[in-house]
């Protein structure tokens, strides 16, 4: 799907003569603005403003939910937990874990100001953090799937797992996103060492159920 969108994408943006962008746009609101009336194009800016919110808003809500049951769950075991400090598991009436909200908002602050506002940096080092994500996801289902020794799924999870790791390549080989992918081999890293430090715990995969339902 990803690979569809962007190639009509890039189809359109050549038909219509679409280059770089400059530093107060993005291409594809330059191809929108190209393609359409003023009216159509402002809808078009007013529903991407809507869409990049409700994208904020859901990271505020999911982020912070994993940290507070990263800091207070319950093992397989039944044995109380957590691999983070409790105070980020602390909830208000609303059971908004609000140490988790303002560590967000902190974290997103400092990254707006070093990559100065501008978007097209910031999309830079978001995509690195992305395709690692999906690099670790699909590694570990090619890991499942030669376990249950379904050959056509790990062929294509290998696939998909190499199509992700020339994508983060070439996006590392700009230089500035490498500080995104140290970035996340440390919170990696400090994950697993709050893990080894707990007891190395099992039952730590439902700390993301139990995220989704708060």
């Amino acid at each position: 799907m990803v690979g569809g969108l962007t190639l009509g994408l890039t189809g359109a943006a050549v038909h219509l003569h679409i280059g770089v962008p400059s530093t107060d746009s993005t291409q594809l609101a330059d191809l929108a603005q190209a393609a359409t009336s003023p009216a159509v194009y402002a809808f078009f800016q007013a529903a991407t403003a809507l869409l990049l919110l409700s994208a904020a808003s859901s990271s505020f809500q999911a982020g912070p939910g994993l940290l507070k049951a990263l800091a207070r769950y319950i093992d397989t075991t039944g044995r109380e937990g957590g691999i983070l400090p409790a105070v980020l598991g602390h909830i208000n009436t609303h059971h908004t874990p609000y140490w988790g909200v303002a560590v967000f908002t902190t974290v997103s602050a400092a990254v707006t100001v070093a990559a100065d506002g501008q978007d097209q940096r910031l999309v830079l080092f978001y995509a690195v953090a992305v395709f690692v994500s999906f690099l670790t996801g699909l590694i570990a289902m090619a890991h499942f799937s030669h376990q249950a020794r379904q050959r056509k799924w790990l062929t294509v999870n290998l696939f998909g797992a190499t199509v992700v790791t020339f994508t983060l390549i070439v996006n590392l080989a700009r230089g500035e996103p490498l500080a995104s992918l140290a970035a996340a081999l440390l919170l990696a890293a400090l994950l697993y060492w709050g893990w080894t430090r707990a007891g190395r715990p099992r039952g730590i995969a439902h700390a993301t159920i139990e995220a989704e339902a708060a």
